[in-house]
């Protein structure tokens, strides 16, 4: 059997890991990774490869650094083309990316079957690029392999036949569980950054949603900022968080209160978020890092698609505001939610994945 896996931004190259590697223990698998080239630098694509093993891509298209429409558009037709030639026996996609939609179109067109890795979430914001590539992703699959009971009822309220769901929990989950102690070892970060241990705050922003708003963005950096005066702040800085912040004239401003470093690894993610206080973010891949890390998440937009985080209480959406960032900081401390309660399965997704497929 031969399966073409295509990947092209960091949330998807820390799920591919978790399916690589249960590729590799089934011999009579090959596997195919085309690498869209969506995240491009070293720091957000080149490191994750190195540190947590994955193979080497097949195929590395470079298609990066452009609109949404013609990064689709250009993906689509170098996919295409990979796969007319090699024509796997299936096509695996992970998430919400432009690279997942370019994936699945160009194989449904080709008539080559298509697995869709976290299938059925929903944030309900069709304005978000991410809520249509995972919709019209889902329409595309033969296959959806669910990561929560919730994302599994979402996809039979919109009729979606029960035979193509199968619930096998997130394969970021068994990532987590793989890596947390390699990260132990080998992570000199919290020395790096003269940090110690739950003494301080961890924050992550990159959506286009936040970084292209600019009244959005300064509102999040303000109350960040307010923050940062008597706790530290670390901020890995997304390319594009940085240059919107250079356009609007807040780089400087941010950096007298908020530690802003480059994007980094993995492993040294894996330990700032394992010992951080408190994480706001709003990425989705963070939010439920926190969890398994039993750190307490506020959110910031205005709503999440992982909603079972929410209702548990793991997480809280914080309004995009100064003040209210600042007051939900110091509100944290009420969160008392049950660690003890199992959202994401057993960290066994992807050899139940790659056993189905098999």
């Amino acid at each position: 059997m031969k399966i073409a896996t295509i990947i092209g931004a960091r949330p998807q190259f820390i799920k591919a890991a978790a399916l690589s590697r249960a590729i590799s223990e089934s011999p009579s698998i090959q596997e195919i990774i085309i690498h869209t080239g969506q995240h491009y630098d070293y720091n957000m694509s080149d490191v994750f490869f190195a540190e947590m093993g994955i193979p080497t891509p097949n195929y590395n298209l470079a298609i990066g650094g452009c609109s949404q429409g013609a990064m689709t558009g250009r993906m689509l037709e170098k996919i295409e083309a990979i796969l007319s030639q090699e024509r796997p026996d299936w096509v695996l996609v992970f998430g919400d990316t432009n690279s997942t939609l370019a994936g699945a179109l160009a194989s449904v067109k080709l008539h080559i079957p298509v697995a869709h890795v976290e299938a059925g979430l929903r944030s309900f914001n069709r304005k978000m690029p991410e809520e249509m590539n995972r919709l019209l992703t889902d329409h595309c699959s033969d296959l959806l392999f669910t990561p929560t009971a919730y994302a599994t009822q979402q996809l039979k309220r919109e009729g979606f036949s029960e035979d193509k769901i199968i619930q096998t929990g997130d394969v970021m989950y068994d990532t987590a569980i793989y890596y947390l102690n390699k990260s132990n070892q080998t992570s000199q970060i919290l020395h790096r950054l003269s940090l110690r241990s739950k003494q301080f705050v961890l924050a992550t922003i990159h959506r286009a949603e936040n970084t292209d708003d600019p009244r959005r963005l300064k509102e999040i950096f303000l109350g960040l900022s307010a923050i940062g005066r008597h706790t530290p702040v670390i901020v890995p800085l997304h390319p594009r968080t940085q240059q919107m912040l250079q356009k609007l004239n807040l780089l400087e401003q941010v950096k007298q209160n908020i530690r802003l470093i480059e994007p980094i690894g993995y492993l040294d993610m894996t330990q700032l978020e394992n010992h951080a206080k408190l994480i706001f973010t709003d990425s989705g891949g963070v939010q439920k890092e926190a969890y398994f890390f039993k750190v307490p998440c506020l959110t910031l937009r205005e709503e999440t698609e992982w909603v079972e985080l929410i209702e548990h209480g793991f997480n809280r959406l914080v309004p995009l505001q100064a003040k209210a960032i600042e007051e939900h900081y110091y509100q944290h401390e009420d969160m008392h939610p049950d660690w003890n309660i199992s959202l994401y399965g057993n960290g066994e997704a992807a050899k139940a994945i790659v056993s189905f497929l098999r």
